[in-house]
């Protein structure tokens, strides 16, 4: 309760000194849309997913890191809908932080087993199998 009420204190003195020196059209704007911005990012959300499982599956990145990437993602987006500025500025920086870290864990890879092309799968074939095609005389299968 004690930390809910100082940021919401916080919060008063953040929304009322950035948009007494903005304007009301303009905090009326920023606030639609940093609600737009946050609403992209959670219908985004299944491709930033799917790069991550990506990820883990080929052993880019660990599982804390697979859930603290899409845990702020979510989180500062349901930030960034939330009207008002100090949650507007978490929101953001933990999408940055997100993009930082992403960053970071794709050149600072911890395992050297990591493979960059995702979207291809290399399958080992046996050289020695003749791919056939079998056609049947059979009118019951026509």
């Amino acid at each position: 309760m004690l930390y809910f009420l100082i940021y919401l204190f916080l919060e008063v003195l953040v929304s009322v000194s950035i948009s007494s020196a903005i304007g009301s059209v303009m905090t009326f704007l920023e606030i639609v849309g940093s609600a737009v911005i946050g609403i992209m990012i959670l219908l985004n959300f299944r491709k930033t997913l799917v790069e991550n499982i990506t990820a883990v599956a080929y052993d880019c990145i660990d599982l804390e890191q697979f859930q603290s990437l899409n845990l702020f993602t979510v989180f500062g987006a349901i930030l960034l809908i939330l009207p008002g500025f100090l949650t507007d500025i978490i929101g953001a920086l933990m999408q940055f932080s997100v993009i930082t870290a992403m960053l970071v864990n794709r050149y600072n890879v911890k395992s050297g087993n990591c493979k960059t092309n995702f979207g291809q799968t290399h399958i080992k074939k046996d050289s020695n199998v003749i791919d056939v095609e079998i056609i049947s005389d059979n009118a019951s299968f026509k």
